[in-house]
């Protein structure tokens, strides 16, 4: 009975059992048809795509960047496309090794393995980064062969951008480099991330930053089908990129190169402009750089020498760089007085060679005649004495109200980045400017060396360029621009940009007129008259010469015993022609002394180019150069015989061959150079522009 009643408990465990087992595979099958229709049913669409998307892959498409011309089609900076050896650094298992195999089938140089290792310090380990770029086609034949033998290397065509004419207008037209990781920050905090995707490049200086977003392009896509070892086998769709705008600058290319040319070895600046639109003719800073160098990334060696150089060759000077304006400021001084009424064109001033003020002897370095100056003759002869008392008469901050809407010490608005402010001072700018109590008192002592340009006045050769405009244009103001036009690289529709509404500064047309006709007189019978002796229009100026370093009190200036960069300034301002100015400038020759001897020859040629169409004979030239110039020397030669400007471009290479859509979309582009390493040819662009 027992026995029966033990098999009866192990039979219900049994069927308990049983039971529960049944229970937990049903569940389990429960489960597992709940998941099956989940995926099946609720996240069919999600798994869809990303089962798409492990055999197919989105590529960005880098737009071709916009050309840069001068105002007359003449083409600043291009692109050409070259094949590059790149290296993807995650893909490598030893990365010297890999480098030091590559080097005995392709040519790489010690700077390449220290840009490539600068690039990867700066980039992100998954991105393909150059190791040598601007490959032969023998260079890429003898890769291609061993391929197999470097998983993570490969062959790649790229475009370049190249600066044709080398380090002519560097300074303005700028140049592009890889995009460091502040840019790429900035770059993923705005609105323009998609647009950046596989572009490497952005502009770093000049016309190239300024107008990046327009030279850009548009980024496209291509969508493509992969192999299981990430090998794009076919094209699935795509949507092309859309290329750069063309950028027309408003600068002369050739007026640009005689300037550079005429300042030789020395340091300077020039702006010249058209005072009846602000159009900039000529914007010359010295010396100069190849842009060249940048867009590979350029080599530690040559980054030291243009940083280190204590001629800074990196420093914009006609935006960048303040000078004294010297005796260039009296001509504004004098419409000061005229407007102000603190003085009339026929008030006499007794010039004995000194200015006694404040116990202290204000002297005249630049030998003038003295005797009894009228405005007229103060300008011409640049008497110091009758604008150091013109100067304690008006007072500083009668100065600084009325020569600020002139532009001198403001911002001009100039349509290109790094523009500074310089220095116009007032008393409210001495106590901002300086911490201590003692410092921040305005003395009457000051305000005397204001007159002539010196003291705290410290300006760019922009706002001088700009300044001299108005008194070309009769009051009227324009803001100085660089770009007058863009063209649309589709549909090739040119479009002007409009100047900027010009501004009256309200001057009393016969207080103008005394001024210009002083800076005439200038010319015809004052400190530059040699200089502008036989030429062919009557032009206006005014030389000046500015302190680079202060002289001991007491001492006289010496040049012969003073280092070269501590010697003075020289500077010229100068409208051509008198009676109806076409063109205004502010030339400065750092350390060169009087603006007689280096500055106004500059300007002098500068005017028989644009208005006579003349271009300096070669041993005028090599005198110009050399600050040993006044008129001009030899024959002149006709502008419009000179030969074309000398290209200074990357070498010529065979052209790889760009597959897929970029290759459609290059070959619809204006910019891209079949050959690389030769310039595109100038687009007809020109003739639609307003000249």
């Amino acid at each position: 009975m027992t026995e029966l009643r033990n098999v009866e408990a192990d039979l219900s465990r049994f069927r308990a059992r049983v039971l529960v087992a049944s229970l937990a595979v049903l569940c389990a099958f429960g489960l597992l048809a709940a998941r099956l229709v989940y995926l099946q049913v609720f996240r069919h669409t999600d798994l869809s795509e990303q089962a798409e998307s492990n055999r197919t892959a989105i590529v960005p498409i880098v737009p071709n960047r916009g050309l840069i011309l001068d105002r007359n089609g003449v083409v600043l900076a291009s692109n050409y496309s070259a094949y590059t050896l790149e290296i993807t650094p995650s893909k490598v298992a030893n990365l010297e090794e890999t480098i030091a195999a590559l080097e005995k089938v392709v040519d790489i140089q010690l700077r390449d393995k220290r840009r490539f290792k600068r690039l990867r310090e700066e980039a992100k380990n998954f991105e393909s980064l150059p190791i040598r770029t601007r490959l032969t086609d023998v260079e890429v034949a003898r890769f291609a062969a061993q391929r197999f033998r470097f998983p993570g290397v490969d062959i790649k065509a790229r475009l370049f951008r190249s600066y044709p004419y080398g380090e002519l207008g560097s300074h303005v037209v700028g140049y592009i480099g890889r995009i460091n990781q502040s840019e790429k920050e900035r770059i993923d905090e705005g609105d323009d991330q998609g647009n950046y995707r596989g572009t490497d490049y952005i502009g770093k200086l000049g016309v190239e930053q300024s107008f990046e977003k327009q030279l850009h392009g548009i980024t496209g896509v291509e969508q493509v089908e992969t192999s299981a070892g990430g090998r794009a086998v076919r094209r699935l769709a795509s949507n092309p990129a859309i290329p750069g705008d063309t950028v027309m600058l408003s600068i002369d290319i050739k007026l640009q190169k005689l300037v550079e040319d005429m300042f030789g070895d020395r340091r300077g600046a020039l702006v010249a402009l058209d005072p009846k639109t602000g159009d900039v003719l000529a914007f010359v800073s010295k010396p100069t750089f190849d842009p060249n160098l940048f867009v590979d990334g350029i080599d530690a060696e040559s980054w030291e020498a243009l940083n280190e150089s204590i001629d800074k060759p990196l420093l914009n000077r006609a935006l960048r760089g303040t000078y004294p304006p010297g005796s260039t400021y009296k001509p504004f001084m004098a419409l000061a007085a005229l407007q102000l009424g603190a003085r009339a064109p026929g008030t006499l001033i007794n010039d004995p060679g000194f200015y006694m003020f404040g116990g202290r002897r204000f002297g005249s370095p630049e030998n003038e005649k003295g005797g009894i100056m009228d405005m007229h003759r103060a300008i011409v002869e640049s008497s110091n004495v009758y604008f150091y008392s013109l100067a304690n008469e008006i007072g500083v901050d009668a100065m600084h109200d009325f020569m600020k809407p002139l532009g001198f010490g403001q911002i001009t608005g100039i349509d290109i980045n790094g523009e500074v402010r310089g220095v116009l001072p007032s008393q409210a700018w001495k106590r901002s400017y300086f911490k201590r109590p003692e410092q921040q008192k305005w003395f009457a002592g000051e305000t005397i060396s204001l007159g002539i340009g010196q003291g705290y006045n410290s300006f760019t050769m922009l706002q001088l360029a700009q300044a001299t405009a108005v008194l070309a244009n009769n009051g009227i103001k324009y803001k100085p621009r660089l770009i007058i036009g863009t063209q649309d690289p589709v549909t090739r529709a040119m479009h002007p940009l409009p100047v900027a509404p010009p501004e009256d500064l309200g001057y009393k047309p016969e207080n103008v007129a005394v001024i210009r006709k002083g800076l005439a007189g200038v010319v015809q019978g004052g400190t530059s008259a040699r200089v502008f002796a036989g030429a062919g229009y009557l032009s206006g100026g005014k030389t000046g010469t500015a302190q680079a370093v202060g002289a001991p009190k007491g001492s006289k200036y010496n040049s012969a015993k003073m280092e070269e960069h501590q010697r003075d300034h020289a500077l010229y301002i100068a409208v051509a022609p008198a009676e109806d100015p076409r063109i205004a400038l502010a030339v400065i020759v750092e350390n060169a002394g009087w603006g007689a001897g280096a500055a106004a020859p500059i300007a002098r040629r500068a005017f028989d180019y644009l208005l006579l169409g003349q271009y300096p004979s070669e041993e005028d030239m090599a005198a110009v150069q050399k600050g040993l110039a006044a008129a001009p020397i030899g024959k002149p030669r006709r502008a419009a015989d000179i030969a074309a400007l000398p290209v200074a471009g990357v070498p010529a290479m065979e052209a790889p061959r760009v597959e897929g859509p970029a290759a459609a979309t290059a070959a619809r582009t204006e910019g891209v150079v079949p050959v690389a390493g030769k310039p595109a040819a100038s687009a007809p662009v020109a003739a639609t522009l307003p000249r």
